[in-house]
């Protein structure tokens, strides 16, 4: 059997059989949270309609590494369906300056996302807002049922506590299917489980397609050794792409530089990095404005001339644009950038995958090492003084 185009056999002997497979099952992953999440749909309207309802309410959406990338990329939807207040602060920001972050009398509800939910920081976080705020309530969501942020938080007073299935769990280093299975479970918290069924429907098909079509895309694309990825987007495609720089950070090592902008910012000084030995990916926006500032850049690049290579993942293509590569993405639902998030992100997490690969590094452990863990180690929690 193969996965990722990458024979079992293979990927054992080179220790990419996690990452490999966890990337490759992410339509299943997602399916099966919302089959997880469904039966309690009635426990989650009843805790969330009371906590969205209160006057000035202010949503943190948090957590650490990939998972503060989850509420940055939920963030600017959020802030349109919900009309409330709503802010991504990661773990690690609001550890170390609680008071700054904390505002006492503003009513706050804590989103907190972690993959094995065994970071010193997601746990801290939580008793943080409950010592800083006179209103907090909290709802976690995790891939382990059996680490130390849900065991503790299950039974938690004005919590609502989630485990998503273990198959969410990755056992690779980096984050793949977690990272998208919460992202797919804050979607459907938010906008309605019961109603959530038909879009993740859509947006599974759309990623299996792409999944099984581009994998050998992303492998010679691996193969042609760009030292340096960029990758770009507009909105929450901009906090996708930060994820996507990421992922190939941590596959490859360290041993490819990465960098993520939004669109329109790049101009501003960061487009210096681009030379002959930087791939520059761009997430084209299923908004029609936002599209119109990527397709601009796109041009721009083009033009410059400077790049090793252009990839322009979107829904469409333009030929008028000479030397870009495109790749086309099979429309999931409305086409809206929440749905194309997950099809765009799996684009980058074959190309990290491949280069590993490539690299001689093996994708489950990339870090030979010791010193970059699957959890982190080593934080000490100092108090507020």
């Amino acid at each position: 059997m193969t996965w990722l185009d990458v024979d079992d056999a293979v990927l054992e002997s080179r220790g990419g059989a996690f990452t490999a497979q966890e990337i490759a099952r992410q339509p299943q992953c997602w399916r099966e949270s919302l089959a997880t999440l469904q039966p309690q749909a009635g426990r989650i309207r009843a805790f969330l309609e009371p906590a969205l309802a209160r006057p000035g309410l202010r949503i943190i959406l948090t957590g650490a590494g990939t998972s503060a990338y989850i509420g940055q990329c939920l963030q600017p939807g959020l802030l349109r369906t919900l009309q409330v207040r709503v802010e991504a602060i990661a773990t690690t920001e609001l550890v170390t300056s609680p008071l700054t972050w904390f505002q006492r009398d503003v009513p706050t509800l804590l989103v907190s996302f972690a993959r094995s939910g065994g970071s010193p920081e997601s746990l801290a976080a939580i008793d943080l807002a409950d010592r800083c705020l006179r209103d907090v309530q909290h709802v976690v969501i995790t891939c382990n049922a059996q680490g130390a942020l849900y065991k503790a938080c299950s039974q938690r007073a004005r919590t609502l506590a989630l485990a998503l299935p273990e198959s969410t769990h990755d056992r690779g280093f980096a984050m793949t299917a977690s990272f998208t299975s919460m992202l797919q479970a804050g979607l459907a918290l938010f906008g309605g489980v019961e109603a959530a069924g038909a879009g993740i429907a859509a947006v599974a098909e759309s990623a299996a397609q792409v999944l099984a079509r581009e994998s050998g895309r992303f492998q010679a694309l691996a193969g042609e050794g760009f030292t340096r990825v960029v990758f770009l987007g507009s909105g929450a495609l901009a906090a996708l792409a930060a994820e996507a720089a990421l992922k190939v950070m941590e596959l490859s090592d360290g041993q490819v530089a990465t960098f993520s902008h939004s669109s329109l910012a790049f101009r501003h000084g960061p487009k210096a990095v681009v030379d002959r030995r930087t791939l520059v990916v761009l997430y084209v926006s299923g908004d029609a404005l936002a599209a119109r500032y990527d397709l601009d850049l796109l041009r721009e690049l083009a033009g410059d001339g400077a790049a090793g290579a252009l990839l322009a993942i979107g829904t469409g293509d333009d030929p008028a644009i000479a030397g870009v590569q495109w790749l086309r993405i099979p429309v999931p639902g409305a086409g809206d950038d929440a749905a194309l998030m997950f099809p765009y992100i799996a684009c980058a997490q074959m190309y990290a995958f491949h280069r590993s690969l490539a690299l001689g590094r093996r994708p489950d452990a990339p870090n030979d090492s010791g010193v970059v863990n699957r959890v982190v180690r080593g934080v000490t929690l100092h108090g507020l003084g």
